[in-house]
């Protein structure tokens, strides 16, 4: 339980993050979003090496080996390429630039579609009841913190974020949102110097 409530607090970080950008607080945001992200990994990493696990096929491990490849290389491409990773997390502030392509075409927090089939992938990997419990708690979690994001924070951090709003869903991919996010995914390249 001890593990559970940390990643908890990991999501409760995430909404000071959230706080201190839109206020502008000098090294907090910085500080909580590093805080977060650190939480959440930690407290994941511990109820996978949880030594109660039941025992499920080879077939199921494979299947989970490569959701978690694919699901975390979205999570990874969502939060940390799409969105610039200089403007959002380290620089002082709000972004300033909202983004509505590419995955955030698809929904507007792709994040959690993506977390969700992370934790997913991992209870193939490491099946315990605990891990299973913790999994369904932080995506709880998770889909309560985008909510206060969407209809508090993100209208007073993006000017546009109405409009937004009104063409992208909040978590449920349509057939309008699936063809707009394919047709303005970009892979990301190195650019030359």
């Amino acid at each position: 339980m001890f593990y559970i409530g940390l990643g908890v607090l990991g999501f409760v970080v995430a909404y000071i993050f959230d706080l201190a950008s839109l206020k502008n607080i000098r090294g907090i945001k910085q500080l909580a979003g590093l805080a977060a992200f650190a939480l959440l990994t930690y407290s994941t990493v511990m109820i996978c090496y949880n030594p109660v696990k039941y025992d499920i096929s080879v077939f199921a491990r494979v299947v989970g080996a490569c959701l978690l490849v694919l699901s975390l290389s979205l999570l990874i491409y969502s939060l940390f390429i799409e969105l610039s990773f200089q403007r959002t997390y380290v620089n002082q502030g709000v972004s300033g630039k909202l983004v509505c392509t590419g995955t955030y075409a698809l929904v507007r927090h792709p994040g959690v579609i993506w977390l969700a089939f992370v934790f997913i992938a991992l209870v193939l990997l490491y099946p315990s009841k605990t891990l299973f419990i913790a999994a369904a708690i932080w995506w709880v979690v998770d889909v309560l913190y985008v909510t206060i994001q969407d209809k508090y924070l993100f209208p007073k951090m993006f000017p546009e974020y109405r409009l937004y709003k009104k063409q992208t869903p909040f978590l449920i991919p349509t057939k309008h949102s699936f063809i707009a996010c394919v047709k303005t995914f970009r892979l990301p390249t190195m650019h030359k110097k």
